[in-house]
């Protein structure tokens, strides 16, 4: 029977279903999150009662924060409903009261609709919106009544002065226009009579009634004055008793019919006028001082822009100049023309800006087909444009008259930009088919392609999650359609993906179980006494190939994962912690080495190569301090020979304090052929090693020297042999880089000697290195310190040759012919031999920049072989 205890059988967990779960079709029984969202949002599809859906959250969102997201979303449009639903109605209230009331305030109307879009109030839905629009239509009604009496304004300053320009004619002209005359004042009451008998007349603006009756009265006056003139005028030409006329035309007309002279002119036939009677002068300061007070107030609201504030500005100004306007000066007069016109002009300014606008949205309709080559709109950019030109324009209609002129061409222009939204919309159209037909093969593929894995015999379940991504993405990248097309196809592609994806599903349940299986056998080795590798590794391998062959959610994985190596992660831990206890403190020996190790360190830092190497050598000693105490335990009987190569550091160390070793070096151990094989003699020498090696170095043949197992002192720790590896290895590494600094420094000198022909500047032969001998750097000091000559061409090629290093372009075919001339002279020295001596005929020639730059690439070759 075998010694492994039996494996306990693994109990299946059964819950009881939630009882939920048939509410909401099997959310909470879902293996998935994604499966419980899909089911949660097709109950949401079925409009819930919201207690229902409150106690779905409650549960739900201490299972699944992401399924319950949805049933959130909808509770909070519910309450948003129910929020809007108490807005809408106490803005409802408000639009009624304003639409009973008989006299409606155009401001109040206008402010309805703009708070209650900040209000949150949907006025896009009923009733707020029938609302919106009889307020709307209410105040164009009032704002039409309104230009109708601006329009009746200047039609009574027209017949005036149409009455005007005929009493200046003869007076049988106007007496032939009096017909027609009477027919137009006649219609010009009835529009006005009609202007005060609408329904909304009582919500014009309070100066409009005022303003249409003031022109009423004048143009009466003027056709009534017209009236008696023209009278009289024709009863004077019957009887020439008769008083003529008030009208000058028509009197001195009548004075020639009757053969009377002409009427001389008033100032010659009049007497000179009388002085005018002298005021008060207390009365005329005062009455200027009422003048400039109402001057002051109307120059003051016409600089700031108001129109409605300067208009009664100006009618108080008006009222004072009634009173006291034959007591100011000229300059005063002057100054109170001068701001009514001032205030007129800006009365008229409303119209004005409205022209302005119009003609800048004309000019913005027409330059949409007139851009830049390359810069011309799209379809939905276009139609965007036209839409926001023609909320604009509806916008300058409200508060100004028409302009049929400018809305024709703005009308005209937009039409024609329309028509690249029309094809635009017919691509649109098209394409949005086009996508839909698209749509529709992807769903019957998709279709087709789960029957054929249902009937297939073994599935690859990672093929076919694959599979399912490409068609999700297909699905993704498929083109723009509508949202209502969107709205028939999307049910379509969720049941056909549904269909598709339930064999994986079902296959990533069972696999779930089989890992949730695995990490509890994993949670059990990890809590057993003693760690079973082999059990782990199969369990491990088991784990993988699961992963491999069903494939979850990478989030999911990765939570089973973790879960997994958790127990084993922790258990491999404690045996480490267990490992780490065991080991023993760091002896003597191996804090020795540390510190010399971090001393070290420090030394390459400082980039010091005398203090690196002082370092090394340090670190050196302290690897070699048991040296003397091997020597002395070499010297001790045969059969303490094995206990002294076990001793430990710090007994070794002890060893050495205590007995010092001798002076004298110990006597050579000469080998002995047979020594240990019985009826041999032992005083017979082994035999001599081959020449050339010695007979402890049979066995070496990589050069390196046998080290002597007892001269070698214990073995290092981990630790401690770690830090001295690194320190060394960073210590070579710092002074082969000082080295070839330093190398570098001396080259940069030679050839600035070299430059400058100053053989004093020739570095020193230790500078120079080893390939450098005493004789070849006196020879280049020589070369240097002589006149300069012809460049050495020849010389410099060589050295390329030598240093193997490429020649300029130009002097390759140089160095081809002095290749080939190598080849013919077998005996002559090569180029790598006489690198010296061909250096020193360079330096004999003159420097230039690009030989100094030849010779210092081949000398940097050269000196470092």
């Amino acid at each position: 029977m075998s010694d492994a205890p039996e494996a306990t059988p693994v109990q299946t967990k059964t819950s009881e279903p939630h009882p939920l779960d048939a509410l909401t079709g099997g959310a909470f029984s879902a293996a998935t999150s994604g499966e419980r969202s899909a089911r949660i949002r097709e109950w949401l599809a079925t409009q819930p009662a919201t207690d229902k859906l409150q106690e779905v959250f409650k549960e739900l969102s201490a299972r699944d924060k992401g399924a319950a997201r949805a049933v959130r979303e909808r509770l909070d449009e519910i309450r948003r409903a129910q929020g809007q639903a108490a807005v809408a109605a106490e803005w409802t209230a408000k639009a009624e009261a304003l639409l009973a009331t008989a006299q409606l305030n155009i401001a109040d109307a206008l402010a309805w609709q703009r708070d209650a879009a900040k209000a949150g109030a949907p006025l896009s839905r009923e009733p707020l919106s029938t609302l919106k629009a009889q307020l709307s239509e209410r105040v164009k009604t009032i704002e039409d009544l309104q230009h109708r009496v601006q329009v009746q304004r200047e039609a009574a300053v027209l017949l005036a002065q149409r009455i005007e320009v005929l009493s200046t004619k003869p007076w049988k002209d106007a007496q032939a226009a009096l017909e027609l005359l009477s027919a137009d004042v006649g219609h010009w009451q009835e529009q006005a009579q009609e202007l005060t008998g609408d329904a909304a007349w009582p919500s014009v603006d309070a100066r409009f009634p005022a303003q249409l009756e003031s022109s009423r009265t004048q143009l009466l006056v003027v056709w009534e004055a017209f009236q008696s003139a023209l009278a009289q005028t024709a009863a004077a030409a019957e009887d020439e008793n008769a008083p003529l006329p008030p009208v000058p035309v028509w009197a001195d007309e009548l004075r020639l019919a009757r053969g009377l002279p002409a009427e001389v002119a008033a100032a010659k036939a009049a007497p000179r006028a009388a002085a005018k009677p002298k005021v008060d002068p207390e009365v005329r300061e005062k009455a200027m001082q009422a003048v400039r007070e109402a001057l002051s107030r109307l120059e003051e609201e016409t600089a700031q822009g108001h129109g409605k504030a300067s208009a009664g500005a100006a009618t108080a100004l008006r009222a004072v100049l009634k009173v006291h306007g034959k007591l100011i000066d000229a300059e005063l007069e002057r100054k109170v023309h001068a701001a009514l016109v001032a205030a007129g002009e800006l009365e008229g300014w409303q119209r004005w800006s409205a022209d302005q606008l119009r003609e800048d949205l004309v000019a913005r309709a027409e330059a949409l087909l007139q851009r830049p080559e390359g810069q011309a709109l799209g379809g939905r950019k276009m139609q965007e444009s036209l839409r926001q030109l023609r909320e604009q324009w509806k916008q300058a209609d409200q508060g100004a008259p028409a302009n049929h002129a400018l809305w024709k061409r703005f009308d005209d222009a937009c039409n024609a930009a329309h028509k690249v939204v029309e094809s635009w919309l017919e691509k649109v159209r098209a394409e949005g088919a086009e996508h839909r037909a698209q749509r529709m093969a992807l769903v019957e593929e998709v279709k087709a392609w789960a029957q054929e894995q249902a009937g297939a015999a073994a599935a690859d379940w990672k093929a076919v999650n694959r599979a399912l991504h490409q068609f999700a993405e297909r699905w993704r990248a498929g083109g723009h359609v509508s949202e209502k097309v969107f709205a028939e196809l999307q049910p379509l592609w969720k049941q056909a993906m549904a269909s598709a994806a339930a064999p994986l599903e079902a296959a990533q349940k069972a696999s779930l179980e089989r890992r949730q299986a695995m990490i509890e056998e994993a949670a059990s080795l990890g809590a057993a006494a003693s760690l079973r590798i082999d059990a782990i590794k199969a369990l491990q391998q088991r784990w993988q190939a699961e992963a491999q062959s069903v494939p979850l959610d990478r989030k999911q994985e990765q939570k089973l994962w973790d879960a997994f190596r958790k127990p084993l992660d922790e258990a491999f831990n404690r045996k480490s912690a267990e490992r780490e206890r065991s080991t023993a403190e760091l002896s003597a020996r191996d804090r020795a080495v540390l510190d010399a190790s971090k001393a070290l360190e420090a030394a390459n830092a400082s980039n010091d190569a005398q203090r690196i190497r002082e370092a090394m050598a340090a670190l050196d000693s302290a690897l070699k301090d048991q040296e003397s105490a091997a020597a002395l335990k070499q010297k001790q009987p045969e059969t303490q020979d094995g206990q002294a190569q076990a001793a430990t550091d710090s007994g070794a160390s002890e060893e050495a304090d205590t007995k010092p070793a001798p002076a004298a070096a110990a006597r050579p151990v000469v080998a002995v052929r047979g020594d240990d094989r019985p009826g041999m003699r032992r005083s017979e020498p082994a035999p001599q090693a081959r020449a050339g090696r010695a007979a402890g170095d049979r066995d070496r043949r990589d050069g390196r020297v046998p080290r002597d197992a007892a001269a070698r002192g214990p073995r290092l720790g981990d630790t401690a042999f770690r830090a001295q590896r690194d320190a060394m290895e960073h210590a070579q590494i710092a002074l082969r880089k000082l080295a070839a600094q330093a190398h570098g420094e001396a080259l940069t000198r030679l050839m600035n000697a070299w430059k400058s022909r100053d053989a004093a500047q020739v570095p020193s032969v230790q500078e120079l290195g080893g390939k450098v001998p005493a004789g070849v750097r006196s020879s280049w000091a020589q070369a240097i310190g002589a006149p300069a000559g012809a460049v050495a061409e020849q010389a410099l090629l060589r050295l390329e040759i030598a240093a193997e290093l490429p020649t300029p372009a130009e002097q390759l075919a140089a160095r081809r012919a002095m290749q080939l001339q190598m080849l013919t002279r077998r005996n002559e020295p090569a180029p790598a031999e006489t690198w010296a001596r061909d250096a020193a005929l360079v330096f004999a020639g003159a420097s230039d920049e690009a030989s100094a730059r030849r010779l210092q690439g081949v000398l940097k070759v050269l000196l470092r072989k």
